[in-house]
């Protein structure tokens, strides 16, 4: 049994554009649900959705069920953390809040065996290489890794060029709600001092040879940045779906006690 291929890094390698959801309601049912859209990605969320190493888990497995690749979002970018999500089986990692070369090194370091890297070697335990089913899983693991960094405000904008030099990172997503806060315009993503900071970060991710994503709502916007070059690219939230759904549905139930 080998080492799972991974599919979304293949497609980024490839210079194939990827459009997927973000899934935070944290819930292996729903999660299941949005598996069957027929996304290219869904992200897996642990920095802002209240899920935990297990409930992450649970979704990865009903994701890697699906069409879908899945992509895991981890709290913060410690090497511990890494460790335990990796072993757990995610092979794809966003890491939040990179602000330096440095950092993006260690990140590096974190997601590789020795001697490249630091990664604790106790797999033969973990789902990871199906519980010691893949015998050469130590030996071949590092290279189906995929690692997404975010760059989400102007320390990190400032230190983009240094991350990009690192080998090892696969792609950079700019985050541009934290980034708009970081600018003086909290809540408007889309201002155009915003929107002008994202444009030429993506161009720069681009044009240094690693894959640009993002996460907007906002389709024109989207469509700009595919224009851009940007290959993994999310275009729906989950919770904000479920919410403006549930709660239009509402309205017009009270509108039929009314009418």
């Amino acid at each position: 049994m080998p080492v799972p291929s991974n599919l979304f890094k293949a497609a980024l390698k490839s210079g194939q554009a990827q459009m997927g959801c973000w899934v935070g309601l944290a819930e292996t049912y729903a999660a299941e649900i949005t598996a069957t859209a027929g996304f290219d990605w869904l992200l897996i969320d642990c920095e802002h959705a209240p899920n935990d190493l297990r409930s992450m888990m649970d979704q990865l497995r009903v994701v890697e069920a699906s069409d879908s690749k899945p992509v895991v979002r981890l709290p913060i970018g410690d090497t511990v953390l890494i460790k335990q999500f990796l072993d757990a089986g995610a092979q794809t990692l966003l890491i939040p809040m990179v602000e330096s070369k440095q950092k993006a090194e260690e990140l590096v370091r974190a997601v590789r065996y020795p001697p490249v890297g630091v990664r604790g070697v106790g797999a033969g335990l973990a789902r990871a290489s199906r519980f010691s089913a893949i015998p050469d899983y130590l030996q071949t693991a590092d290279r189906e890794i995929c690692l997404l960094v975010q760059v989400e405000n102007r320390a990190g904008l400032a230190a983009l060029d240094g991350i990009l030099t690192v080998d090892g990172i696969d792609g950079v997503f700019i985050g541009p709600s934290d980034l708009a806060a970081d600018m003086g315009h909290i809540g408007d993503p889309m201002h155009p001092d915003v929107v002008a900071a994202v444009m030429d970060a993506l161009a720069r991710i681009k044009a240094a040879g690693k894959a640009p994503g993002i996460l907007t709502t906002n389709q024109d916007f989207a469509r700009t940045c595919l224009e851009l070059g940007a290959l993994f690219v999310a275009t729906a939230i989950d919770v904000t779906l479920y919410a403006a759904a549930i709660r239009e549905a509402a309205r017009h139930a009270l509108q039929l006690r009314e009418s």
